[in-house]
């Protein structure tokens, strides 16, 4: 028997690429079609990893052998010519979800194309269609001929200063190809930021590359297929080189604290293969032609862009274009970083939003609302006379007066300027800045300015829209939307802080949870693993980890809570992605940190350093940004030693999954038994049963490791009530530590209903409160409209805490067992009691589409369930009889189906397909 669904998709360290069938009426699978989430050019792991998905169709459906075809070119492959690799047929039941090449060794710019069948129980499949990726540069000697070119200097209407004023490089060169080209790649590397042309035709759709790294450890190239772009005879290569991280935004300030790199630079080679089998390499090199005096005036994340359209060079591009005026490019240093494929697929422009409203200011001054506070640019349309100056200033929110609101961007600009050319209609965005914004100020716009003739271009990692969740509570859904907003707009390459005022860092603690909050709403598997590899770089010899990686800021202060993000988020990977190469690839890293902080600051069993705290626990003023309470304050040392602990978990995690030395383990269980004992001896309060000063969080954290004796867990937890419901009346009282774990572990304890009232409330503090006041993303502090504003970013998402992972695993039901990674079993345990009355979600996994719909009233639940195919689930429902189920309108005991009662649940296993459930209870 033929299987026809299957789906292929190819997977290596930082990037997939899927593909997906159209189901034919036929026996053979047909009509296979890419849908990459990049381009599987330019791959430097020498042992990718492949993988596939079943199509939903064939319920139960789960693989249990496979075998790959690897060929060098596609007619081979179509000829089952595996010249790089046959794995035969091979036994599998769907626990390894990537399948490691296991052929020959792959060389640079090595092309490769592979198929794939499985065998299930109902039989065997047809071979799938042709999926393709080909090798980067693998070896350093390759660049070596080619030289970095640009200018080391500023010009003279630049500035270099505090607010520097850097005008874009334009580099250009012109070859001749004599014989008919076969294929042609451009690798090119591009610093700060790059756009490519060729023959006037822009390479590639994306924005703000390449992806920002610490450019004395690495440098990110990228790759492009630029066969169509090339025509026979002479050919115009071009690039504009922006800023970007490379040359800081802030030079000569602060050097102890900001890093600076140098000016923009670029390396290139053009591979070009012809059709009688020569090649020819084009290089970056003197011949190369430069100039800075183009319309990209100034170009700085901070402070904006200026384009002036006076400047344009028309035809600079292309062939024929006089640029005997131009200066011949230097060579210049290497960056000095080494040179890697980027394998992640950078950022677009994602979405466009119209804006809702312009409002006169008076004296040609409008102020433009988009209605959401969002991230990227604004596109104009304008028309006017030569030397007209439209000025766009960006704020998140406005004054009483209506005025842009602009001092919580610190000393950031955030200002574009267009000079027009005067030409008929004009349309421009920049190229090389973005803004967090809601509202725009607009000046000097000729003429009366109209909604159309804006768009807001919304700017992020290219990544799928993995999960969808609504309720019946208005408040949590709008939670949920400010949390997409956010969560999206600071993913830059690399997650971001926030995107609007002078800061725009990786800060490691925002994401120590929120990562896998954030997984379950987008793809965001390869934009982690790129940041793990930040942070590693970042490791100082002796062990250190900073807070913020890259490091461009060098805030290297020891703690425990913001590093823990490094193994946070490798953990994430491998849960939600069965991605377990990221741990073994930086377990020895790990390890090294915590050998550093064990021998620098563990004391008696407590480890005694702490940086933070709490970090913004709610004030107990609206108007104070910290509160000063201390009985609000979580003891530091506490902190980090119940983190410690919990880090030590993972590690002996970690060990058992790549199989490292028993000596680890040894030491990871003794070290937890030791601090245990310790923590316990020193915070517990046996008289009152509580943790220290008994806030929510020294409750909390030591409940959420598994620190507490069991015979004290039940008094500890109800300490951590009382203070919700009597001390803080119903509401939430965590910093962005405690509120890591506190929804998950309310819940975990039979208080469902608790966590869903502190997400509900719309009073302070709470993320009801931001909702209740306007807030479209989520704000950096609880009562960010009443403390000082100036401090308060309004798009940050370390306040999220666990809230996301609730909504999906407590309220939905979606949770991967962790014996079972990447959703190879599925736990559905709603908390159906928890007070709302419907819920609705979804999430694309690795294995395909998990759906949970639940509804209930009067007693009477109905669940429509999807599991997909190489999965199975184990679903609880709150019904003390099985006779109570239906399953697709058929009483339970008679579906054949395996279940059991379990208190007043009855737990059913399911097998991949879809289910509609009722029951009574």
């Amino acid at each position: 028997m033929l299987i026809r669904t299957l789906c292929l998709v190819v997977y290596f360290i930082g990037l997939t690429a899927i593909c997906a069938t159209t189901e034919d009426p036929g026996t053979e699978i047909t009509g296979l079609r890419c849908e990459m989430l990049t381009d599987p050019l330019g791959i430097d792991v020498v042992h990718p990893r492949l993988s596939w998905r079943l199509k939903p169709g064939v319920p139960g459906a789960r693989r249990m052998a496979y075998r790959i075809m690897v060929a060098s070119t596609r007619e081979k492959l179509d000829r089952d010519e595996a010249d790089l690799w046959d794995s035969g047929r091979t036994e599998d039941r769907g626990t390894s979800w990537y399948i490691t090449y296991g052929g020959s060794p792959l060389q640079s710019k090595q092309q490769a194309w592979w198929k794939v069948k499985v065998w299930t129980a109902e039989g065997e499949s047809s071979w799938s269609d042709a999926g393709y990726w080909s090798m980067g540069i693998l070896n350093y000697a390759e660049w070596k001929s080619t030289r970095w070119i640009g200018m080391d200097k500023a010009f003279p209407w630049d500035s270099i200063s505090q607010f520097s004023r850097l005008s874009a490089r334009y580099l250009r060169k012109e070859i001749a190809l004599k014989k008919k080209v076969k294929q042609a790649r451009a690798y090119i590397m591009g610093l700060g930021m790059y756009e490519l042309y060729i023959n006037g035709k822009r390479i590639g759709d994306q924005v703000l590359a390449p992806v920002p790294t610490d450019y004395t450890k690495n440098v990110k190239y990228n790759v492009y297929d630029v066969t169509a772009a090339l025509q026979p005879g002479t050919n115009a290569l071009g690039t504009i080189l922006g800023n970007g991280r490379y040359f800081t935004m802030r030079q000569d300030y602060k050097p102890y604290k900001i890093k600076t790199f140098g000016f923009p630079k670029m390396a290139m080679q053009l591979d070009i293969e012809y059709t009688d089998g020569t090649h020819e390499i084009i290089k970056t090199d003197e011949s190369w032609k430069l100039t800075a005096d183009g319309p990209v005036r100034t170009n700085n994340e901070y402070d904006g862009e200026e384009y002036d359209a006076r400047k344009e060079m028309p035809g600079w591009n292309r062939p024929g274009y006089d640029d005997s005026h131009w200066l011949h490019a230097s060579y210049v240093q290497e960056p000095g970083g080494f040179y890697e494929a980027q394998m992640t697929p950078g950022m677009r422009v994602m979405e466009e939003i119209s804006p809702v409203s312009v409002k006169a200011r008076g004296k040609g001054k409008y102020i433009l609302d988009m209605g959401q506070n969002m991230v990227g640019w604004l596109q104009i349309r304008v028309s006017g006379n030569t030397g007209d100056r439209v000025t766009l200033r960006f704020s998140e929110s406005l004054t009483e007066e209506g005025e842009l609101y602009t001092e919580n961007l610190r000393d950031a600009r955030v200002t574009d300027v267009y000079t027009l050319k005067g030409n008929g209609e004009e349309t421009w965005h920049p190229t090389f800045v973005y803004h967090g914004f809601r509202y725009v100020e607009v000046t000097g716009f000729p003429g009366k300015p109209a909604l159309e003739n804006f768009r807001g271009q919304v700017v992020y990692d290219k990544m799928e829209t993995t999960g969808t969740f609504e309720s019946s509570d208005t408040t949590l859904n709008s939670i949920f939307k400010n949390a997409y907003w956010g969560i999206r707009g600071n993913y830059k390459g690399m997650p971001v802080d926030c995107p609007q005022r002078n800061e725009r860092q990786p800060w490691l603690g925002d994401r120590a949870t929120g990562a896998y909050g954030e997984s379950f709403v987008f793809g965001n598997a390869t934009l982690y693993a790129k940041w793990l590899d930040d942070i590693r770089n970042a490791q100082t010899p002796d062990g250190g980890i900073p807070d913020v990686a890259p490091a461009f800021w060098r805030y290297y202060g020891d703690n425990v809570t913001w590093p823990a993000t490094y193994f946070t988020v490798a953990d994430m990977l491998y849960s939600r992605y069965a991605d377990y190469r990221s741990i073994k690839e930086h377990y020895p890293f790990m390890k090294k940190w915590m050998r550093y902080m064990e021998a620098n600051y563990l004391r008696e069993g407590l480890m005694t350093k702490d940086k933070y705290g709490d970090w913004c626990v709610p004030p107990e003023s609206l108007e104070l940004i910290h509160a000063r309470d201390p009985a609000r304050k979580t003891n530091g040392t506490l902190i980090a030693t119940a983190y410690y602990v919990h880090l030590l978990q993972l590690m002996t995690k970690f060990a058992g999954i790549i199989g490292a030395p028993d000596e680890d383990v040894r030491h990871y269980r003794d070290r937890i038994t030791e601090m245990t004992e310790a923590f316990q001896q020193r915070y517990f309060n046996t008289d009152r049963q509580y943790y220290d000063n008994n806030t929510v969080t020294a409750n909390l954290l030591p409940l959420a490791f598994g620190m507490v004796p069991d015979n004290r867990s039940a008094q500890v937890f109800d300490h951590i009530v009382r203070t919700i419901e009597q001390t803080n009346n119903g509401h939430i009282s965590t910093g962005v530590i405690g509120t890591q774990f506190l929804m998950r572990t309310l819940t975990a304890y039979g208080r469902a209903d608790l966590a869903y009232r502190l997400a509900s409330t719309t009073t302070y503090p709470g993320w009801g409160y931001m909702v209740a006041n306007g807030a479209t993303t989520i704000w950096e502090l609880w009562n960010g409209n009443t403390a000082d504003p100036k401090m308060n970013s309004q798009n940050h998402v370390m306040l999220l805490g666990d809230l996301l992972i609730w909504y999906y695993e407590d309220l939905a039901g979606i949770k991967t067992d962790p014996s079972h990674p990447g959703f190879g079993k599925i736990i559905m345990n709603p908390s159906f009691g928890c007070g709302l009355d419907k819920v609705s979600a979804t999430y694309r996994s690795v294995r395909g589409p998990v759906v949970s719909n639940w509804s209930r009233k009067r007693g009477k639940l109905q669940w429509d369930i999807t599991i997909p195919p190489d999965a199975d689930a184990e679903i609880y429902l709150p019904a003390g009889s099985p006779d109570k189920v239906r399953v697709d309108g058929k009483k339970l005991h008679t579906t054949g189906m395996v279940y059991e009662s379990k208190g007043e649940k009855i737990i059913v296993k399911l097998a991949s397909g879809t289910y509609n459930i009722r029951t009574t209870y």
